[in-house]
């Protein structure tokens, strides 16, 4: 299941049922738990004196898409998946069943909550703190550098569990974003958002609660907490934990 084209350094330590395709490189402080999946051309435990001699820890069962790099010092856990030409850098936490969307970037020196997911090309810069089950959508950006640039200029974003940021949105440095707060599309946010609150614009200001969103299926539910509708993906656990506490907009 390893590619005769791809290049494993001896000293990695590869798992049962590994598969790595062609033309992938593995570098030797690696651990490719059982399970995983790396596609071609990726490079995996990618060398950097910023990783402190610490290994690439991969969990079981993760998906690395082609052209994916996964730097030396980063530790992710189980089942990860990415789309293609994601780069994850050094001591980056990413939790359980993540998904990081195509041509998204992790600086480093960063920690993101499990079934946390990413669309494609969004930006998290070092000293971001990113809760459970939160959406970023395409072309989000976070910012750290308050007056770029500057050393070492890196106040990190704080995004709670469960937020949900629409796309193009931007986030200034040192901001929080509550749990279950919605943040329009193309937002630039330049103050912190209270939890289970709307905010949209340039700057982005209060517009709402998000009980107040219904839902466009002609239900009259409301679209949020949106864990009382959307399940895919999700384990069963998870889902039941949500059920319990938020009700099931199908059983209305």
């Amino acid at each position: 299941m390893i590619s005769p084209f791809a290049r494993i350094d001896p000293d990695a330590r590869i798992g049962k049922n590994v598969t790595v395709g062609d033309f992938t490189v593995v570098h030797a402080n690696v651990v490719l738990e059982d399970g995983c999946t790396i596609d071609s051309h990726c490079i995996i435990g990618y060398p950097t004196p910023l990783a402190e001699e610490m290994p690439l820890r991969v969990g079981p069962g993760a998906l690395i898409r082609s052209h994916s790099v996964l730097y030396a010092g980063t530790t992710i856990q189980e089942r990860l998946s990415t789309g293609h030409h994601v780069v994850i850098r050094e001591k980056s936490l990413v939790g359980r069943q993540c998904q990081i969307g195509s041509y998204t970037e992790l600086q480093g020196d960063l920690e993101i909550g499990d079934y946390t997911r990413t669309q494609s090309s969004v930006f998290i810069p070092k000293h971001s703190h990113i809760g459970r089950a939160v959406w970023l959508l395409p072309r989000v950006t976070l910012t750290n550098d308050p007056h770029p640039p500057s050393d070492p200029g890196n106040l990190g974003v704080h995004i709670e569990d469960y937020a949900v940021l629409a796309a193009d949105c931007t986030v200034l440095p040192g901001i929080t974003i509550g749990t279950r707060a919605l943040v329009a599309a193309s937002s630039l946010v330049t103050r912190d958002v209270e939890p289970d609150t709307v905010v949209a614009g340039v700057p982005a200001k209060k517009r709402g609660m998000t009980r107040e969103i219904l839902l466009k299926d002609g239900s009259g539910e409301s679209a949020y907490p949106w864990m009382r509708h959307f399940y895919r993906g999700y384990p069963e656990d998870l889902v039941n934990s949500w059920i319990k506490d938020y009700g099931d907009k199908n059983e209305s």
